[in-house]
């Protein structure tokens, strides 16, 4: 009997030691790499940085951030400007790769600031969360010192991982307004969403925790998902939604996926941005 147990056990051995190692191979493989896995940066000089071949009056800025590096964005004036747009775009590319929907957001009554994170496009620097947290405030105090927008409010607008750095920002820095386009609750939720079979959640040192930080905005919310989003799916964006305080509002796109947004809804999507700078403009910035 002792002998059928032990060849029991030493199959079971042979079976679960390089099922645990290979767990916890990939475990610290995704931990030691994990910036990778979520920042996705491409850096100056591919793509197009001639703004004189863009047909957009674009200016070209810099600025400070309170760690020294120097970030670099574009500031796109309206002469109607009710508001000035701060633009957080996502973990992946920079801000050339968001042309199209910027040509598109020019119909909106607005200035737009679109800027690139640490490590992104010309900005100097590694991303890290921490960091990004400090370009986005970095990016808020320009926009401020410029004389030209004084008489404006601010609106932050983050897609997706900006998303996190927008509701991050509202937390520390007075604005008229979010726009949260494809956001989500944090990362460790995420994480079970990229690797379902994987227990990642409990390891990674990424927060971007949205949920938490959101209980404590009383900021007018505009929340944008598409119905088909691949990569975060809208299920987040709800959550975070509903653990947000009021004024919110909730604003689904079907049949569109994670950077589709503006391209699937159209101008019904851009009629929805209209109405909710319409509804703040004007109004006293709530206070945090």
């Amino acid at each position: 009997m002792k002998t059928s147990l032990k060849k029991i056990f030493s199959r079971t051995m042979v079976f679960l030691l390089p099922l645990a190692g290979g767990l916890l191979l990939g475990i610290l493989l995704i931990l030691f790499f994990e910036n990778n896995v979520v920042f996705y940066p491409i850096k100056y000089s591919e793509g197009i940085w001639n703004t004189s071949l863009l047909e957009l009056p674009i200016e070209e800025c810099t600025f400070p951030t309170s760690d020294g590096l120097k970030l670099h964005g574009w500031f796109v004036p309206n002469e109607s400007a009710k508001a000035t747009l701060l633009w957080l775009h996502g973990n992946a590319g920079n801000i050339i790769h968001r042309l199209d929907q910027l040509r598109k957001f020019r119909l909106l009554e607005c200035n737009i600031f679109i800027f690139d994170y640490r490590g992104y496009g010309r900005s100097e620097g590694d991303p890290s969360e921490d960091g990004l947290y400090l370009d986005a405030v970095g990016a808020y105090d320009y926009l401020k010192s410029r004389p030209d927008i004084q008489s404006t409010s601010i609106v932050v607008y983050g897609q997706s991982l900006g998303s996190a750095i927008a509701v991050d920002l509202a937390t520390k820095r007075n604005c008229s307004g979010l726009i949260l386009e494809a956001s989500f609750t944090n990362a460790k939720d995420m994480a079970k969403e990229m690797f379902p079979w994987f227990p990642v959640h409990f390891f990674i040192r990424s927060r971007f925790d949205s949920e938490t930080k959101i209980k404590l905005l009383n900021t007018p919310l505009f929340f944008v998902h598409g119905s088909e989003d691949e990569i975060i799916p809208i299920t987040l964006g709800k959550k975070l939604f509903d653990a947000a305080n009021h004024p919110q509002q909730f604003y689904k796109i079907s049949g569109a996926g994670h950077n589709d947004c503006y391209v699937v809804g159209g101008m019904e999507y851009l009629q929805q941005l209209t109405l909710f700078l319409e509804t703040i403009s004007g109004k006293p910035i709530p206070d945090q």
